[in-house]
């Protein structure tokens, strides 16, 4: 099948994938990778289920099978031996390397038992950056003796000083409706003191969650944001991005990048054209949705402008990820624009451009990568 211009020029385009987090790089057995394809739920899955009679697990046969020397659609059973032949380290060359990602800005704040930075930057496949996240930054400071606000200012400038951006897990920590002005010092030290007194490590008070943003905003990098489709300790109800109206109003010009946004897809492209500062993506909700994914990219190219787009592919655990959230957005965003090129409706060269900005273009300004 000979392909059209604008197909080749999107099977070859480099991507930055701003928002990503490190791939497996140890043996797991094939429930823990089963556990691992679906996002949802927090606990194994029942002994009925399968990750593999899904959205998610049909693209992994079909896309990533080739990638092991099989034919696409391979059976389950054949799919796992395949992979069980090669080493973690082969399979992350193998999948990462085929995502043709040149910049890879990793979030570590959920690092437990994926590559880290230095192992994905051994890894040869493309540039690795960091993103701070705002929370574990929390997490860390409060184990610090004295004054918390100085404690966490100190410890954020340290790491954020090599970092691309940040990042809030907010939508897990009670959501965005809700109060979101920047707290006074009092009412900061008060929580902190309580978070300590309850001898839990996890940061939940609203309070400190509000500062942390605040903070990260004074560093004037980018700072992202888990918005939608999560795990179920995320009330996604809470999360729907325009509970944010407030923050944004107060965000002054530093970029915010709503991550994932499914279902609030058409909530954040309002966002997007509303505010200068405000950009989105599609990551997560892509590799999930599967055959139904190019409904989504058509969905995030209806109302938001298009400088205001990013790729990411939110890949976490299984190699597979980074690679599948890559082959999916080009899948759908070549079945999306050339249905509008030849509808007559967008210009081929248009399309071109877009595919760049939404690719790379828009990353590498708003991240400032060289």
């Amino acid at each position: 099948m000979t392909l059209s211009a604008l197909a080749e020029h999107i099977e070859t385009v480099p991507l930055i994938d701003h928002h990503v987090h490190g791939c497996q790089l140890r043996p797991v057995d094939r429930r823990r990778f089963e556990n691992s394809l679906n996002e949802a739920n927090v606990e194994p899955l029942a002994e009925s289920d399968s990750a593999f009679e899904t959205q998610l697990g049909f693209a992994v046969r079909a896309h990533c099978a080739p990638l092991l020397g099989l034919p696409p659609h391979a059976d389950a059973d054949s799919y796992w031996q395949a992979r069980g032949d090669r080493s973690d380290t082969d399979l992350a060359r193998r999948f990462l390397s085929s995502a043709q990602v040149s910049d890879w800005l990793v979030d570590t704040g959920f690092a437990s038992g994926v590559a880290d930075l230095d192992e994905l930057e051994d890894l040869q496949v493309g540039r690795v950056h960091e993103i701070v996240r705002l929370e574990s930054v929390a997490e860390q400071a409060v184990q610090v003796s004295g004054d918390y606000a100085s404690a966490f200012t100190a410890i954020l400038h340290e790491r954020a000083a090599t970092a691309v951006g940040t990042k809030s897990i907010l939508a897990y920590r009670g959501g965005f409706s809700g109060e979101l002005s920047e707290p006074t010092a009092a009412e900061v030290s008060a929580a902190a003191q309580r978070w300590r007194d309850s001898g839990q490590s996890r940061l939940t008070d609203r309070v400190l969650l509000r500062f942390g943003l605040y903070q990260g905003l004074r560093l004037r990098k980018p700072m992202q944001f888990h918005v939608g489709f999560g795990d179920r300790d995320c009330d996604l109800h809470t999360t729907n991005p325009l509970y944010l109206l407030d923050f944004l109003r107060n965000s002054a010009d530093v970029p915010i990048m709503l991550l994932h946004c499914y279902p609030y897809e058409r909530e954040a492209g309002y966002l997007a054209q509303a505010f200068n500062n405000v950009y989105l993506d599609g990551g997560l909700a892509i590799n999930y949705l599967g055959a139904r994914s190019s409904a989504l990219i058509g969905r995030l190219l209806e109302m938001a402008p298009f400088r205001k787009i990013v790729y990411s592919s939110d890949g976490f655990g299984p190699a597979e990820l980074h690679y599948l959230g890559a082959r999916l957005w080009r899948n759908g965003i070549r079945d999306v624009l050339q249905g509008f090129v030849d509808a007559d409706e967008w210009s081929e060269s248009d399309a071109m451009r877009v595919v760049d900005l939404i690719a790379r273009d828009n990353a590498q300004r708003v991240y400032a990568l060289d």
